[in-house]
């Protein structure tokens, strides 16, 4: 089943600044699939400028949408996505000059769009549209959702990292209690209780963490990270201070903007069934 002619035109094209002047009836207005790289051999080939997509988007040059791509392969490695096929970095003549863009795929595309600055018009019309191509597969895609979940998780991952390095030079050997500690301060109780409380299987509760709950651990974190470095702390028992300190920070910062302390944040599906669902989308989106 395709979209609707006139959805794909509704969401991309009519305000882009690709056709702002050709003052054009809504019936000869293009649509996001007659944007495809000519020349490309088949249907299930087809590629876009990433070029063409930030004018759609509504961005003014490669260099601003260049972050938006770079989080969207970050996503798609974070769920065993090969990015090589989706994102095909290459050159393209324009206006005689050559300039570096890349060739996306109608996945890569979606990917893109689900990283954009929904704030732009265009963006937040783009994720409606491919919302829509989702669920004609079937797809429990949450979208943008779903996508910055898989970006958090694996910054939480790169941070804890960087933060036992900080940890360590600090003087912590022993990780799981200065773990603990923060865990303790962001929660008031251990990561178990935690676990219990919203009654997920141990071990797998960053997983389980929705978008709000995930940038609080990631802020609980980055902000130890650089309160050990900058105060120079010593000694594992100071270093457990600082952790529970921030994640109590953090706690307040949650309850005050949300009316619920972490703990009482929502679960949401494990994150495992939504790289698979990622995957199949990946399949799917580019026949």
């Amino acid at each position: 089943m395709s979209v609707p002619i006139n959805l794909a035109k509704l969401v991309f094209v009519e305000e882009a600044p690709l056709l702002k002047n050709m003052n054009q009836n809504p019936a000869s207005i293009p649509s996001f699939d007659d944007f495809t790289i000519v020349g490309e051999a088949t249907d299930a080939a087809k590629t876009w400028w990433a070029s063409d997509l930030a004018q759609m988007l509504g961005y003014n040059d490669m260099t601003s949408f260049a972050k938006t791509i770079r989080r969207a392969m970050g996503a798609c490695l974070s769920a065993n996505i090969d990015c090589s096929d989706e994102f095909s970095k290459t050159k393209r003549v324009v206006d005689g000059n050559v300039v570096d863009d890349f060739k996306l795929t109608r996945f890569a595309c979606y990917m893109v769009v689900m990283n954009g600055d929904s704030k732009k018009q265009q963006v937040a019309r783009a994720q409606v549209y491919f919302a829509q191509q989702a669920e004609q597969f079937d797809l429990i895609l949450e979208g943008k959702n779903d996508v910055e979940r898989i970006i958090a998780r694996a910054e939480i991952t790169d941070g804890n990292k960087s933060l036992n390095a900080a940890a360590a030079a600090s003087g912590v050997t022993n990780f799981a209690i200065f773990n603990d500690a923060g865990y303790r301060g962001l929660y008031n109780m251990g990561i178990k209780q935690v676990s219990a409380k919203k009654g997920v299987v141990n071990g797998t509760l960053l997983d389980h963490m929705g978008r709000t709950e995930l940038a609080a651990n990631l802020f609980r974190i980055t902000l130890t990270e650089d309160r050990l470095k900058m105060n120079n702390v010593k000694g594992e028992n100071n270093a457990c201070l600082v952790h529970r300190s921030v994640g109590k920070g953090v706690r307040d910062m949650v309850r005050d903007n949300t009316g619920m302390y972490p703990e009482d944040l929502p679960v949401e599906r494990k994150l495992g069934e939504v790289q698979k669902q990622l995957k199949k989308a990946n399949k799917q989106l580019n026949k």
